[in-house]
């Protein structure tokens, strides 16, 4: 493997500029040979870029605790909350692909990736801010009482929408923000880090919001409990997205590699223009290195589908227009086999995961603490499904502070069990946890095992992009081997592919589980539903996904 940055110039400088020229003329009819791996990243590093998982979790657990009590105290029908968890995942579904396309083609000097993430997380902050302030806002702006309870509920909905569909997006172009900037091995370094801090974000969230604000001091002087958790929100979110996007500098699409500057050895090399993506050799290759991904590792798989019939001779624009849906899912219909049994396999795991944690704390109050929701709220009964509902949150947060340290004990389980014994693991663990949770609902066990939902979350958000990194370097260690004239996949496909998993896997839970539990008439069947799909996942690992070594 060759070195970043040692002999990289001197083999560079051996070529006069007309040949430099030559070779960027006829890129697109050059055969793709390997590509040069970015520098070896500082643990500093890593810990600064992965902190924006810190903070779209705590503001994650945030919503998940006060969605249900603000959407209801502004008055939103109980027959319409379903309606707010579809919505979301519907439009993370059709749009990020499309929306993402657009990454593949972005010539701004601060990359392609931070200027979609900076976007996305600006409007992850005005979700925010409509979701915790929309019924304060519309009471200072309206005064008739019953055009301010419908306005309240629009603005509150959007916010929760908006919010939900920013943080879901954000993830896949942090994601490939990774990829594109770190080397093979840097890349489950990073991952681990995301995985330790997005549990860690998740945990101080669950326990900001688990504090009684209202009759503090900073309750008093921000005028709610509401006010006081979004200032904690808003500020976590805004320097830990901040400290994220100058973390690790990007390569820009369009920067000119034959120039006088050849080569900072912090940045990404792109050897050819960008016709041929980021560190292509074109004809003749003077080194040949088989880590990164030999093309652009597009966030989008409409515009990965299409960047291998697309050419220099198709404007960038006309590429785009060619981009459709229909292309997404005949991308996500011809994958590799492998590839495909790793989306299926995501999509049992994250609905298992959602159907268990979606309705937690309700099945707390209900089954746990046997509590009646339907109460009058100055009831006995309701008060103890109060109580129930806290306690869920505090069983939340052990699930937060198990997947930071799970996260970390994944790192040296990997070496005697590999990736896929540690995907069977977390589906395992979970299934066993969460059945005996259904099966024997005491307070003590159930926020003891709570601890295996920290283990499925760890276990969903590592071991499929480790997978999916693996599969890379296995192609293009193979297309080095053999000289092969066709470019192996990229990265982005793949994460576009997991990331649309994840969101259809929601709209299943929106649509299946309020029937099945209305079916059943117990939420106990949200547990226990949870538990099957998670036991066939691990059946499905078993024998559809490919083990490496």
């Amino acid at each position: 493997m060759l070195e970043p940055g040692k002999h990289l110039n001197n083999s560079l400088h051996q070529y006069s500029s007309t040949e430099c020229n030559d070779y960027k003329e006829d890129c697109t009819d050059s055969a793709v040979f390997g590509a040069v791996e970015p520098p070896r990243r500082s643990r500093g590093r890593l810990l600064l870029h992965g902190l924006v998982m810190f903070g779209r979790e705590f503001c994650y657990a945030v919503e998940a605790a006060f969605v249900t009590p603000v959407l209801l105290s502004v008055g939103l029908p109980r027959s319409l909350y379903s309606l707010v968890w579809l919505i979301s995942p519907i439009l993370g579904f059709l749009l990020p692909p499309i929306i993402g396309s657009a990454s593949d083609y972005c010539r701004s000097r601060w990359g392609r990736r931070r200027p979609y993430i900076l976007s996305l997380g600006i409007l992850m902050l005005l979700g925010l801010t409509l979701f915790l302030n929309g019924d304060a806002v519309v009471s200072e702006i309206s005064s008739d009482r019953s055009q301010r309870r419908t306005w309240a509920i629009v603005v509150v909905m959007l916010g929760v929408v908006l919010f939900d569909f920013a943080a879901d997006f954000i993830d896949g172009p942090i994601k490939a923000y990774l990829f594109d900037v770190c080397s093979h091995q840097d890349k489950e370094r990073g991952l681990h880090y995301h995985a330790l801090l997005t549990g860690l974000g998740g945990a101080f969230g669950y326990l900001v919001g688990a504090m009684d604000w209202g009759h503090s001091v900073l309750g008093q002087l921000l005028g709610s409990e509401y006010q006081v958790i979004y200032f904690f929100s808003a500020l976590t979110w805004s320097i830990f997205l901040t400290v994220h996007l100058f973390s690790i500098p990007e390569q820009p699409l369009d920067k000119d590699p034959f120039d006088s500057d050849l080569s900072p050895p912090s940045a990404l090399r792109m050897l050819g223009n960008h016709c041929s993506g980021y560190g292509t050799l074109s004809k003749e290759p003077v080194l040949r290195v088989s880590i990164s991904d030999v093309r652009p590792r597009s966030f989008s798989a409409l515009g990965e589908a299409n960047s291998v019939t697309s050419s220099a001779k198709q404007p960038n624009k006309e590429a785009q227009k060619r981009m459709t849906f229909s292309s997404l899912m005949k991308t996500i219909a011809t994958m590799p086999n492998h590839y495909r049994s790793l989306c299926v396999s995501h999509l049992l795991g994250w609905t298992a995961f959602l159907c268990n944690m979606l309705f937690f704390t309700d099945f707390m109050g209900q089954i746990v603490y046997r509590g009646n929701p339907y109460a009058e709220h100055n009831s006995t009964s309701y008060l103890i499904y109060e109580q129930g509902i806290e306690v869920g949150c505090w069983g939340l947060c052990i699930n937060a502070v198990s997947s930071a340290l799970y996260s970390y004990v994944q790192h040296f389980l990997l070496p005697y069990v590999g990736l896929k014994g540690l995907y069977f693991i977390g589906y395992f663990v979970f299934g066993l946890g969460t059945s005996l949770i259904g099966l024997f609902p005491n307070i003590v066990a159930t926020l003891i095992l709570c601890s295996v939902f920290g283990v499925m979350s760890s276990t969903l958000y590592t071991i499929p992009f480790n997978l999916i990194a693996e599969y890379q370097h296995e192609e293009q260690e193979q297309v080095a081997r053999q000289g092969n004239k066709e470019p192996p996949r990229g990265t982005g496909v793949d994460c576009a592919a997991l990331t649309c998993m994840v969101q259809l896997a929601q709209i299943i839970v929106g649509l299946g589980l309020g029937a099945l539990v209305n079916l059943a008439g117990s939420v106990i069947v949200v547990v226990l539903s949870a538990s099957a799909v998670s036991l066939f996942g691990c059946i499905f690992i078993a024998v559809f996904i490919r083990s490496v070594e």
